[in-house]
């Protein structure tokens, strides 16, 4: 199939995938997009959100829709990072054998990933960036598609282990979850309280995802549109000269090269979806905020003044 092809086949089997994911995920359209757009770009994303706001549950139905083998990890300060990888027992032959641990799957879900210590969430990290595991000096390959989706819960702080900054720009996206409307809340109360278990059929395997990760990368785009995602990203620096006052004034940190990469990728990735062959400056709006969200660190003035990371970001358009 050619390339043309293959992206309006993405077109049709998207909608479908998001029908299928709006029979149990009531609302939530744009939390949807951004965790499609990241798995289809091959990049991680974080969800910040309150409890009860069903992440886990989109995160499994996506996975089910997707047809792709999930895990959840539910993370505790007294885990280790041999809970997640896994570890080598002696057998009956009194030989070690390997069993793989959790993160072995196509998609995890790191529930509130700042929860325990560093060096579980860097044994996590590592899997995320390198595709692979090492245990007891033994390489171990992940299967692909790899995608990592990890919760925080941004209320409780006590007993919390931040991610570092350097381990946020791992993440792709930084989505938040806001409270459903009213009339979404009325839906989920009556989906939810009633007998009805709505099937979720698999509409993709794995190497189709790995086909369309492929093609996305394939997808050609101008100068001028890695020009200004470029620009944007070095706009978000305040010891920069292209940096706005905005920026010097409520910026302590901007965001590193990651960032640009993330945002042609992600661009292309809502280009195809939408049907265009190129993504344009438009493309790379779209998805700005998410990417560069978690990659600023304000200042406490930005704090004090009340002025939101999501308004720095629209200003650099």
């Amino acid at each position: 199939m050619s390339d043309v092809a293959a992206v309006k086949s993405l077109v049709t089997r998207y909608n479908a995938l998001r029908q299928e994911v709006a029979k149990v995920i009531i609302g939530q359209d744009d939390v949807v997009n951004q965790i499609l757009i990241s798995i289809f770009s091959g990049g991680h994303a974080l969800l910040i959100g309150v409890p009860g706001l069903a992440k886990t549950l989109m995160v499994n139905t996506i996975s089910q829709a997707l047809g792709l083998d999930f895990k959840r990890i539910q993370f505790t300060p007294d885990l280790m990072p041999s809970d997640i990888l896994g570890s080598e027992i002696l057998d009956e032959s009194r030989q070690f054998k390997f069993i793989k641990g959790p993160i072995f799957a196509n998609i995890i879900l790191a529930d509130e990933i700042n929860r325990t210590p560093p060096k579980t969430q860097a044994a996590l990290l590592e899997a995320m960036q390198e595709r692979s595991v090492t245990v007891s000096g033994h390489h171990y390959k992940l299967d692909l598609p790899y995608f990592v989706l990890a919760t925080q819960n941004p209320i409780e702080q006590e007993g919390t282990y931040p991610l570092p900054e350097a381990q946020l720009d791992r993440f792709m996206f930084a989505i938040n979850l806001d409270y459903p409307s009213f009339q979404e809340e009325v839906d989920v109360v009556k989906a939810t309280t009633s007998n009805h278990k709505p099937t979720v059929n698999a509409l993709f395997t794995a190497q189709e995802i790995v086909d369309f990760q492929q093609l996305i990368r394939r997808i050609p785009v101008a100068d001028n549109v890695i020009e200004y995602a470029v620009t944007m990203v070095g706009k978000t620096r305040p010891n920069s000269d292209a940096a706005s006052d905005l920026v010097k004034q409520y910026v302590d940190w901007g965001a590193g090269p990651r960032a640009s990469q993330n945002l042609i990728l992600a661009a292309k990735t809502h280009a195809a979806i939408n049907g265009k062959f190129s993504p344009d400056i438009e493309n790379v709006q779209a998805v700005a905020t998410s990417i560069l969200r978690h990659r600023m660190i304000k200042n406490y003035k930005a704090e004090a003044e009340g002025v939101t990371i999501e308004y720095i970001i629209k200003s650099l358009f």
